[in-house]
C-alpha cells in the first residue's frame, strides 16, 4: 500500500486515498473517538445552510460530510480527487462529481458555500487552493474550512502530539485501516500544518474576507470561516 509525503504530490495523495477508502469511515471514527460525527454537525452549522442554496463539497471523499450538509436544506455535491473514495460512497444520494482542488470543474461564482474538511491539509499549495475555491464562490458568499489544527493549551498539546499521534494513532489505524502507512502521512501532516493565526492569514492571502476561527476538542481541530468579497 502507498503514502503520500509531505511534499503532497497530488498523484501520490489520490492513489494513498484510493488505498483507504474501503475501510475509511469506519477508521476516522475509530481515530477520533466518535468526535468525527460532531465536527461534521459543527460544520453544517458554521455555513448557516439554507433551503434551496447550492454548496461545494471539496475533500468530501466518500460523501459523509456532504449528506450532513444537505440536512438544512441546500443543494450539496460532494467532490473529490480520488475515485476510490468516491465510489466508496456510491450508495449516498449526493451528486458527485470528480474534482482537483487546485483546477475545480466549476464555472466562477457557481456556488453561494464552499467547504473542505480534512482536505486542505493535503492541498500541495493552500493558497491556490483557497483562491479557486473563492473563485467558484459567488460574491458575498462563504467559506468554511474544519481542519486539524494546534491544540491551546499546553498540558493537551503535548498529550496530544507525543502519545495521540506519536502511538495511538498508528497503532489504532493497524488495527482498523486498509492502508496503516497512510496514517503515518495524517500524523506527520498534521504536525506540520500551520496552527490557528497563521491559517487565517492564509486565507486572507488568497482573497477571502473577515477570516476567523473556532476551536473545536481544544483546538485539535478548528473550524475557520471567511466570506468572499461582495
Amino acid at each position: 500500500m502507498s503514502r503520500a509525503e509531505l511534499d503532497k504530490n497530488p498523484t501520490d495523495v489520490a492513489r494513498m486515498f484510493d488505498g483507504v477508502a474501503r475501510r475509511y469511515d469506519l477508521t476516522n471514527t475509530a481515530l477520533s473517538g466518535g468526535q468525527d460525527r460532531y465536527w461534521r454537525i459543527q460544520t453544517r452549522r458554521a455555513l448557516g445552510l439554507r433551503p434551496g442554496e447550492k454548496v461545494l463539497d471539496l475533500a468530501a471523499g466518500t460523501a459523509v460530510s456532504t449528506v450532513e450538509l444537505a440536512k438544512d436544506g441546500a443543494w450539496c455535491v460532494a467532490a473529490d480527487f480520488s475515485l476510490g473514495m468516491l465510489r466508496a460512497g456510491a450508495r449516498r444520494d449526493v451528486p458527485k462529481a470528480a474534482a482537483d482542488a487546485l483546477h475545480l470543474p466549476f464555472a466562477d461564482g457557481s456556488f453561494d458555500a464552499v467547504t473542505i474538511s480534512f482536505g486542505l491539509r493535503n492541498v500541495n499549495d493552500t493558497v491556490a487552493g483557497l483562491r479557486e475555491m473563492a473563485r467558484v464562490t459567488r460574491p458575498g458568499g462563504r467559506l468554511v474550512v474544519c481542519e486539524f489544527s494546534t491544540p491551546t493549551w499546553a498540558p493537551f498539546r503535548v498529550l496530544y502530539q507525543n502519545a495521540v499521534l506519536g502511538h495511538a494513532l498508528p497503532a489504532i489505524a493497524r488495527t482498523v485501516s486498509s492502508n496503516p502507512e497512510a496514517y503515518l502521512y495524517l500524523a506527520e501532516s498534521i504536525r506540520d500544518w500551520p496552527d490557528q493565526p497563521a491559517l487565517a492569514g492564509k486565507i486572507a492571502d488568497a482573497g477571502w474576507e473577515r477570516p476567523a476561527w473556532r476551536n473545536l476538542t481544544f483546538g485539535a481541530v478548528a473550524l475557520h470561516r471567511a466570506y468572499k468579497p461582495a
